[in-house]
């Protein structure tokens, strides 16, 4: 039985000028998959990231994010997105209650279930009794947690991670793992970009961008069988090798 899609792109193209961020990249993916984007500095990996959560509109191609077109619809796309960078962007002067009541405000929950939802994400990040400390007291890793558990507050159909671990030690990045895990089992998508190659390994698919393009997009195993490779970094490696443009 063929799963649904809930991310289709085809040929989704993006110039500024002269120059092509993203040239003609074309991929599905299906609900509740772990999906990694991966490239180097330059491959265009942000300017896609940026189109799909319809921050910005391509320059041809079409795409749709969980039902809604790129180019008409890209309000409602934004509703029914999580969005989580390495760029921490909750408030710190404001409580861990308190940021996740905005979040969740600004998402359109009603006042009883913002009650209900608060409640359970303090009792699933075991942050019963502290809720009331600011977020600047906090260690990055437990901010990182909260702000994923609060990117999505709103059960979106798909949550978009970019770098979401980045400068977190080994455990806390594991522990962060299992956060994406229990989402993806609830049937939210995750759309991940991440420069840890052992990180590539947890997705169910990798797509790796060289130069605007997709140069190869299959499973881990499959990847690192097909480029005779020992790991994901030696993929990682020898398709990035071949960029001409960076950063």
């Amino acid at each position: 039985m063929q799963k649904e899609k809930v991310i289709t792109a085809k040929d989704l193209t993006k110039r500024f000028g002269a120059f092509t961020a993203v040239d003609k990249i074309s991929f599905d993916v299906e609900k509740g998959e772990i999906f990694g984007f991966l490239g180097a500095n330059g491959a265009g990996k942000t300017t896609a990231m940026r189109m799909l959560c319809g921050l910005s509109l391509p320059t041809s191609g079409s795409a749709t994010v969980a039902g809604f077109d790129v180019y008409k619809e890209n309000e409602k796309i934004k509703k029914n997105i999580g969005y989580m960078s390495q760029k921490f962007s909750l408030y710190e002067d404001l409580t861990i209650r308190e940021n996740i009541k905005f979040y969740a405000g600004i998402y359109g929950l009603t006042d009883e279930r913002i009650k209900e939802k608060t409640e359970l994400l303090l009792k699933e990040l075991h942050l019963e009794g502290k809720e009331k400390t600011l977020v600047r007291a906090l260690p990055l890793g437990w901010k990182q947690k909260i702000a994923f558990s609060i990117a999505i507050v709103h059960d979106p159909a798909i949550v978009f991670l970019d770098e979401p671990t980045g400068g977190v030690d080994p455990i806390t990045r594991r522990e962060f793992w299992t956060l994406i895990y229990e989402a993806s089992a609830r049937g939210i998508t995750i759309f991940v970009t991440t420069h840890y190659m052992d990180e590539a390994e947890y997705c169910n698919r990798v797509s790796i961008m060289v130069d605007g393009r997709i140069d190869a997009l299959d499973s881990p195993a499959n990847l690192i069988k097909n480029y005779s490779a020992t790991s994901m970094d030696d993929v990682f490696l020898h398709l990035a090798r071949k960029a001409v443009r960076s950063e």
